[in-house]
């Protein structure tokens, strides 16, 4: 059981530590401080959902749903678009947003959001149902590694938002918060080109 669990571990973190969209997403919750803790505790428990569902069985199955998968892979390219275009809005403005800025999001829109950059992004599916359901299926214990993947995604998801929130008081500069703003609108917007393009698509 250590072994499958060890496995889950490392694998699961090798997956989700790469800087893409949800991570960006996630970091950047934390930095500005809207309801941080919240938007990792939905992260963590989609892919404990997900890889639960794939090491029973279901990655197969999903992988064979050409018309779900693509339609997601619509709806996550023009989501994530929109939250780049948002992200260099803010980065060219005047007066860009500061760590406990007054804007505020309620917690629905950003549950609304966590859920939309985790679940309309195929790569999720790929990478936890897919990828790691098939993975931990022939484990000597499906369930160790099982708890392992959950556990490296809590640990990165609680982790990011931890160490935003202690960087976030130590970047009082504009300058550095347009900066910051750049590079997630970056991110956002070469992740859905490429999901648009089909490159991260098997």
């Amino acid at each position: 059981m250590w072994l499958s669990w060890l496995n889950g571990l490392l694998i699961c973190a090798g997956l989700i530590v790469a800087i893409g969209a949800q991570n960006a997403f996630v970091l950047q919750q934390g930095l500005r401080r809207q309801h941080a803790w919240l938007v990792a505790g939905v992260c963590a428990l989609c892919d404990w959902l997900l890889v639960g569902l794939g090491v029973l069985g279901l990655g197969a199955l999903i992988a064979r749903q050409e018309a779900l998968m693509e339609v997601a892979r619509w709806a996550g390219a023009g989501f994530l678009a929109w939250q780049a275009w948002l992200a260099l809005r803010r980065a060219c403005a005047r007066h860009a947003l500061m760590a406990g800025g007054r804007h505020q999001a309620s917690w629905r829109g950003a549950l609304a959001a966590t859920l939309a950059v985790t679940l309309l992004n195929p790569q999720v599916y790929l990478e936890t149902v897919v990828l790691l359901g098939a993975i931990g299926a022939v484990q000597p214990s499906p369930w160790g590694f099982f708890v392992g993947a959950a556990m490296a995604s809590f640990g990165w998801f609680f982790g990011l938002v931890a160490a935003a929130g202690w960087l976030a008081p130590r970047l009082a500069s504009q300058r550095v918060w347009r900066a910051i703003d750049l590079v997630i609108g970056v991110i956002l917007a070469w992740v859905a080109w490429r999901l648009a393009s089909g490159a991260m698509m098997p």
